[in-house]
């Protein structure tokens, strides 16, 4: 225990056990929790009271920043230690649990969960559980690798349990940008004009009478796992990187683009890590997530700054980020995600969104969220934040998947709508670029059909719109084909005919 990273003298009695902090917890209440896509999150606390539940019949509702790391979300789901969860998750069993019915799940834009809570749209915090780096002679908290929901729910929560992981150094403080919007109707501008632009507090100030408990720690966040770039991940960068040398070409953009945003996951990190042997030059990001390809970006010289709400890499990359953060410290800051998804902030600045489909359709609706239209997988996460703000809205995927192609990426109508057509600008798999900007559907349905679906479903594909245009309409579609290939895959396990 390292008493010496509580400097707010009133505190020094206040450190408990991580059971002792769980004892607080309640059936039936709202729980909200540090943590930012495995970063930054609670280790201690939530653990234990997963724990707690196994022997008891208690259920919370449990809002983060985004998804948790270890296996906390997993413990809790198994012990029936959640009622309701929200905004996002990535975990296994927890998806299993809420595609059973048997854990609510309101899947939200990242950006608006602090709205709400702010509004009084959703009830209100009971406990806070936040991570700091440590507390400072004024009773201010300085996080760690994330900021995310934590200063909505320090302000809100009735009660604030601390955890002080001593893994972290103490040089964390300084790349932080805390700022909490004032109430409606007396918002301000967020001042935010580049992304290196600061308008908060590198703290997270809170009231000393809420604080119950401190609780220490040492344990790392969860490491991203590497993923290797296969050759259709590889594709897909490739053509981004040739549509941005195009419009380029075309004087739609400079050598440094536009500031970057990319979604999580392995085609996102081979994309972004694509640029790394590309001509572009003094890239920068605003974002949600730094990722591995970030820091890969910044140490190539490609990239000179980086905005988002959390660090969630790899296991070597986090080893070098510690070894040389003198270097990085003055290259990247972390926000709260109302601010690092802010609509605002998102169109002001011209952010290029990159971000990964399940599917779409020959229209242009993706789906990012559930599998055959009933299944949750993950959540929309940040993706409709800057896909409906961003300058240019970008969504790839992989054309077909599984041994032999049996899934077709691209379909008639998607089985599930998170971004319309409306907010779709571009499209890209293995196979190439649909560029929608300025086509009506009609007109998007040629491009995508032709330039995006794999070669076993075109024919069947045209031959789709083909008819539906004989019948007609705006947007033609014949309605009782529509999910026919869903429909091919649920009764024969392929969707090839």
């Amino acid at each position: 225990m390292q008493l010496d990273r509580i400097r707010f003298q009133s505190y020094k009695d206040k450190v408990i056990s991580a059971q002792q902090a769980a004892r607080y917890f309640k059936d039936k209440m709202t729980v909200g929790t540090s943590g930012f896509t495995k970063a930054g999150d609670s280790k201690a606390v939530l653990p234990a009271f997963a724990e707690r539940a196994k022997s008891e019949t208690i259920a919370i509702t449990l809002i983060t920043g985004a998804s948790l790391g270890q296996t906390t979300d997993t413990d809790l789901a198994n012990n029936n230690a959640l009622y309701k969860r929200m905004p996002f998750q990535s975990d296994a069993s927890l998806r299993k649990k809420i595609n059973e019915g048997t854990i609510l799940y309101i899947d939200q834009h990242l950006s608006e969960t602090a709205e709400l809570l702010e509004n009084k749209h959703l009830p209100k915090i009971d406990i806070a559980v936040i991570e700091a780096t440590y507390i400072d002679e004024n009773g201010n908290v300085i996080p760690t690798t994330s900021v995310g929901n934590s200063a909505t729910f320090a302000h809100l929560a009735d009660k604030i349990i601390i955890e002080i992981n001593t893994s972290i150094p103490l040089e964390f403080k300084g790349i932080h940008d805390v700022y909490t919007s004032k109430s409606y109707p007396n918002r301000a501008v967020l001042n935010i004009t580049a992304t290196d632009s600061r308008i908060g507090q590198d703290f997270i100030s809170i009231d000393p009478k809420k604080v119950v408990g401190i609780v220490f720690t040492e344990i790392l966040d969860s490491p991203a796992k590497p993923t290797e770039i296969d050759p259709k991940t590889a594709a897909i960068a490739n053509h981004l990187l040739e549509f941005f040398e195009n419009e380029i070409k075309e004087g739609r953009l400079t050598n440094s683009l536009m500031p970057l945003q990319a979604g999580i996951g392995k085609v996102a990190n081979a994309v972004m890590s694509g640029f790394a042997k590309s001509n572009f030059e003094n890239l920068v990001m605003y974002s949600e997530v730094l990722q591995d390809s970030t820091f890969e970006l910044i140490d190539s010289g490609k990239m000179s700054f980086a905005s988002a709400s959390s660090i969630t890499v790899s296991e070597n990359c986090y080893k070098n980020i510690l070894e040389n953060f003198d270097f990085y410290k003055d290259k990247i800051v972390l926000r709260p995600q109302t601010i690092s998804n802010s609509a605002e902030v998102i169109r002001r600045l011209g952010v290029i969104a990159i971000n990964t489909a399940i599917e779409f359709d020959i229209y242009g609706n993706v789906n990012s969220t559930h599998i055959s239209g009933t299944k949750m997988m993950n959540g929309i996460g940040g993706s409709g934040d800057f896909a409906r703000n961003g300058y240019l809205s970008i969504f790839v995927t992989q054309s077909s998947s599984k041994e032999g192609n049996i899934i077709s990426h691209v379909l008639p109508m998607v089985s599930h709508v998170d971004h319309t057509e409306h907010d779709v600008d571009i499209l890209i798999t293995e196979q190439g670029v649909a560029d929608l900007r300025g086509l009506a559907p009609r007109e998007r349905a040629k491009v995508i059909i032709e330039n995006c679906v794999h070669p076993e479903y075109k024919e069947e594909l045209l031959d789709y719109f083909n008819r539906a245009c004989a019948r007609g309409g705006h947007t033609p579609h014949l309605l009782e084909e529509a999910f026919k290939l869903n429909l091919r895959f649920i009764e024969t396990g392929s969707m090839k005919k």
